[in-house]
This record gives C-alpha cells, structure tokens and sequence, in this order.
C-alpha cells in the first residue's frame, strides 16, 4: 500500500517537472526558426524543386507520393513517375496534360469534332383517359314541377342532339302561358308583326325563355292561343348518358341536375411530365396514344393545355392531350402510354454525352490541343437528348474533344495543379 503511494507520488512530480522542459524546448524551437536563411546554400533549394518534380504516384490515389518506384499501399497498383516535362506558369489554373502516343493507344484515348446540329426529343410518360369537359353538358331544371313522360330511364344509353328527354308539368309554366296569352290578345303595337317583335308581349316572351321553352312552342302558344300542360326538355348535344338523376312522376326543383351527356367523339388524357422535360413541353405539340388493352393502335393526339402548378408530392406537372376518338374506344379512367413528340432545336453546338465530365456544381469535358496535349475544359450545357448534349458556352466548333478515357487524363489535371499549387506555396 505503502509502494503505490509512492509510485503516483513520483509520477506527479515527473509531471510537474516536464512542463517546464517542454515549455523550454518550444522556445528554443521557435528561436531556431526565426533565424536568417539567407545563408542557406542554393542546391539544397534546387533539390526540393526536384523532389517536387520527380516523384512517383499512385494513378488511383493520387495522394500517395512517393520519391522511388513501387507499389501502393492501398490498392497494390505500381507507382507511376510524375515528371512536370510542362512546367506551367503559377498563373495559369488548368494545366495541359501531355501524353506520347504509346500511352494514347494504351488509355485507348478517343477523340471527336465538335459540331452544330439538331436536338430532338420523345417524352414518353404515361396518363390517364378522361371526359373532354368541354363536351359535357348538364341538363338542368329551370323550374320546379313533376316529371312526366320520361323517355330515357338508363345510364349509357346514346342520345341525338334534340330528342325529347322528359316532359315536366309545372305550374309556373301554366301562370306565365295564361299572362302570355293575355298580352298577344291586348297587343296594339301591330296584329300584323311577327310574334317575336310586339311589344307587349316582351316580358312574358322572355319569362317563357327564362323557363327554358323553345321559341317554336312560344311561337304555336301565341298563334293558337292555347295553354300547353308540360315543358318539354330536349338533349343539347349528341352523346351518350352518362348520369340519370331523375325518375317518373319526381318533384324537382329549379337547379336541379336531371341528365349528364358527354360526347364521347373526343377525350382527354392527362399525362405526368417531370421537371427536367418542361423545357420540351409547348401548347400544340403532337403526341401519341397507345393502350396496353388494346394493342397495335395508336391515336394520334395533341397537347391542348398545360396546368399552371406541379404536385408537391410527385414533382410532376399535368399536360392535358385532345385524342380524337370517332371509333368511342377510349373510355374514361383508361391507363394510357404517352409518346409527346417535341420541336427540334436546331444549329447548336451538340456533344456526345460520354465526353461530358459532372463533378458536382463542375461540367467540363477534355479538349484536345494536339501534339498528345490535352487540357480540361469547363463548359456549360443545355437540353440534352438521345445522348447528345447542347454546349452554350466554352466550346466552339470545329475544337476536338475526348469521348473515351477522359476520366483519367481529368485525374492527372487535377493532380498537376496540386503539384503547381505545392510549388507556388514553396517557392
């Protein structure tokens, strides 16, 4: 027990002695580095330059720097020799890779023109069929009474534009006959003028508009002065039936939705478009419907309609396409496959999209300057489509670009200008 007391004892005061010591050692160090290295002799300079500029490295991982030949520690590849034979200037950012062709051939190094041409492209997303809302009408009720003769009694059934769908029995319709035939009696304007232009049967005229009567049944009430019992109610449009509402002897209100007839003739489909494709997306283009139900036909079809927001959930916005169906194969609710055709952007500068290097915010691609002299080159793209990339910037045409292996020689630039940045802060 004694001992161990002792011994902490002991290591305390060790503690307390090296403190100093080394609070010593930092002052004599710091002394020695303020000191003239003007006379320091000139080959010990030139030997860092050499360090600096004959080095072997690791062609995967460039932070392994070596000053002799032989394998990487990491990966086991064998060190390359790093020899800046291209000295570039401090000033200069992007060094210029040289390479002979024997290691052209072996990096299998490919090379194209840069060129003007056409992009185009086909979105291909999917939808789903819907009623074209335009051609869907709402037979309504303009006053209230009890449904009598009712002619259509099904959902589905087609309907020509002007058959008679029901008659209503109304008394309102009654009162307002008796005071328009009243006022034709009591006219003085003219017995000789058109019904349609005595004046003082105006307001009742229009009151029996308002109640939704034919001009020819308003006409035949004020040539034979007789009272009809029911307003007839006839189909807008052509179509097929697609709400009924209404059943015998109902009492019905003004307002009240008695028939839904959509023409069928043409639909809607509504497509998902994703962020990047908006630039594609105009009004007008053509496009193409194809249905895994029915395989082997095709609609021709065109974007009527874009919405003006995207869904916060699925990040796409809705395009609305007219598909003209004269056939009626479309039904509503029908998953459909999309094929938008878009316009062509043409004389632009294109490239192939292998040659284009994405590094984060960075785009770049290799030019080649010829004599094995390669430099990276930032560029900034455009649409792309069918492996073709637009260039707005950093390019011209006619320059000569890599399109295979130019990853590696982008890692040798990256590395030289670690070299030139090692050597500016040293020198």
């Amino acid at each position: 027990m004694y001992k161990n007391i002792i011994i902490k004892c002991f290591r305390i005061n060790i503690l307390f002695i090296s403190i100093p010591v080394l609070l010593l050692l930092l002052t004599a160090c710091d002394k020695d580095t303020t000191q003239d290295t003007s006379n320091l002799e000139p080959h010990s300079i030139e030997q860092d330059h050499k360090h600096v500029e004959s080095s072997y490295v690791c062609p995967m991982h460039a932070q392994i720097i070596s000053t002799e030949a032989g394998t990487c520690p990491i990966c086991g590849m064998s060190l390359v020799k790093q020899t800046n034979a291209h000295k570039p200037a401090l000033s200069e950012k992007i060094p210029v890779v040289e390479l002979t062709p024997e290691i052209i051939q072996t990096l299998g190094i490919r090379t194209e023109t840069v060129k003007k041409g056409s992009l185009s492209k086909t979105i291909k997303t999917v939808g789903y069929v819907s009623y074209n809302k335009h051609r869907v009408k709402l037979v309504r009720s303009h006053t209230s009474g009890w449904v009598e003769n009712l002619v259509f009694r099904n959902e589905g059934q087609s309907v020509k534009k002007g058959n008679l769908m029901l008659e209503l029995y109304s008394p309102e319709f009654l009162a307002v006959q008796e005071q328009f035939i009243k006022a034709q009696k009591s006219d003085k304007s003219d017995i000789l003028k058109k019904y349609g232009q005595r004046v003082e049967s105006r307001p009742t005229r229009d009151y029996l508009r308002y109640l939704n009567v034919s001009e020819s049944l308003i006409n035949e009430i004020a040539r034979t002065g007789k009272s009809k019992y029911r307003i007839p109610v006839y189909a807008p449009q052509y179509g097929v039936l697609v709400r009924h509402n209404v059943h015998k002897h109902q009492f019905i209100t003004p307002g009240y939705i008695m028939f839904v007839i959509a023409d069928t003739s043409s639909v809607w489909v509504e497509a998902d478009i994703y962020e990047h494709q908006l630039p594609w997306i105009r009004r007008g283009l053509s496009a193409q419907i194809e249905l895994q139900a029915l395989p082997g036909k095709k609609w021709p079809a065109r974007v009527n309609y874009i919405y003006p927001e995207l869904d916060p959930q699925s990040r796409t916005l809705k395009v609305r396409l007219l598909v003209s169906t004269p056939d009626g194969l479309l039904k509503p609710n029908m998953f459909a496959q999309v094929k938008i055709i878009t316009d062509p952007v043409k004389d632009t500068l294109i490239i192939p999209r292998e040659a284009l290097i994405v590094t984060g915010e960075r785009q770049s691609v290799i030019r080649n300057l010829g004599n094995g002299r390669f430099q990276p080159v930032d560029v900034r793209t455009g649409l792309n489509s069918g492996g073709q990339v637009e260039i707005l910037s950093g390019l011209q045409e006619g320059d000569k670009i890599v399109t295979s292996g130019q990853f590696l020689i982008d890692s040798e630039a990256n590395l030289q200008a670690s070299f030139q940045r090692l050597n500016s802060s040293h020198e």
